[in-house]
């Protein structure tokens, strides 16, 4: 970005205004449902984000230690930024709302609601793509770069500021018309917008989000310990699930959505109306033995366009292994995982093992009741 002075420096706080007014219609026409715009401070993120990988709650994801502070310094990112506008689409899909039920069928898959659909890094750069070029061509000098998760960008925060919502004590973000099922998506810019206020915090006293964790990952107030997260164990974390983790995932097999299951606001969250984000493949309620029985060549066809897809055949197979040891005992199941054991890698197979034997002595149980 250009460090010279600014084209619109000389114009009104009022043409500025309506600017913004402008750029909130043309978001809304790309199917965004809030824009806020906020300045680059984010110090008190920044502080946070240093005792959240002080303590190692990142894991492995040392991609999130990487860029220094780029990430909370997002003028060190993009030389020349003075404005973040921070744009919010929703992305429940019709059937998520039986999301709860689904988590009791132990014999079918749960895969979190956000990857249900297409893999919403294209849309949201493509849509943010398109506005950015609309501001662009009423105003001279709208310089811009965007970002869909796709850098070092610290998007809760800078939304949180921008007004888009506050930071629950999840971490997650949460808006008080819209729940807390949506993505986010950046346009950095160095043109000097006004500023939206800040949404004040409404979580309370309320700590259910705490309480119905299945492994405990929200080990404090706003405070997540990745190690633990399902989301984590199931989408980053590329080695051994620790078998004292293994039971509680459930039948979760991508990602986790029990703590915006359970949280109040999200009895506000609106159905989204992007076909992309709607179920494809009946991943919604598809059979952990079906997906099981994928081959790789499937998987990848199966989940083209999915951020599914990302995490790779091995820890595919590895999260439904272990889903499968959690549930009631099949001789379908067992069959199953022992006809894929030799022909599994080594991580792949030590988790097949444990699910073996965790049907094994389910039957064991059923043949002592009998």
């Amino acid at each position: 970005m250009k460090k010279e002075t600014h084209p619109t420096e000389g114009l009104s706080e009022r043409k500025l205004t309506e600017l913004v007014e402008q750029i909130r219609l043309w978001g809304q026409e790309l199917g965004f449902q809030q824009l806020g715009i906020t300045d680059t401070n984010l110090q008190a993120a920044e502080n946070k984000l240093h005792d959240w990988l002080e303590n190692n709650h990142h894991g492995d994801m040392e991609y999130m230690a990487r860029h220094g502070l780029k990430r909370s310094r997002p003028a060190e990112l993009i030389p020349g930024t003075r404005r973040i506008i921070s744009a919010r689409m929703d992305y429940l899909p019709h059937q998520a709302r039986e999301a709860v039920r689904l988590l009791k069928m132990d014999k079918n898959a749960y895969i979190s609601r956000y990857a249900l659909g297409r893999d919403y890094h294209k849309l949201l750069r493509t849509r943010l793509q398109k506005l950015s070029m609309r501001i662009q061509s009423s105003i001279e000098g709208f310089n811009f770069r965007v970002f869909t998760d796709s850098a070092p960008v610290l998007e809760k925060a800078l939304a949180e500021k921008a007004g888009i919502g506050w930071i629950g004590k999840h971490s997650n973000l949460i808006n008080r018309e819209a729940g807390s099922w949506f993505f986010l998506g950046e346009i950095y810019t160095d043109l000097p917008l006004p500023v939206d206020t800040v949404t004040e915090e409404h979580c309370g006293s309320c700590q259910t989000c705490l309480d119905i964790c299945p492994t405990r990952a929200i080990i404090a107030p706003y405070q997540v310990d990745a190690r633990l997260c399902i989301s984590y164990l199931t989408i980053e974390y590329k080695g051994s699930i620790d078998e004292r983790l293994r039971p509680l995932l459930g039948n979760r097999i991508y990602g986790c959505d029990d703590c915006q299951l359970c949280c109040p606001w999200n009895r506000f969250a609106k159905i989204t109306k992007e076909t992309d984000f709607q179920p494809r493949h009946g991943l919604d309620e598809a059979g952990l033995l079906t997906l099981f029985n994928w081959t790789e060549a499937e998987f990848m066809t199966n989940l083209e366009g999915s951020p599914i897809r990302r995490i790779g055949y091995q820890s595919w197979q590895r999260n439904i292994a272990v889903a499968l040891g959690n549930a009631a005992y099949d001789t379908k199941i067992l069959s199953a995982l022992e006809s894929r054991i030799k022909s599994s890698s080594e991580l792949v197979a030590e988790h097949i093992a444990w699910a073996i034997e965790q049907q094994k002595r389910k039957l064991s149980l059923s043949e002592l009741k009998a």
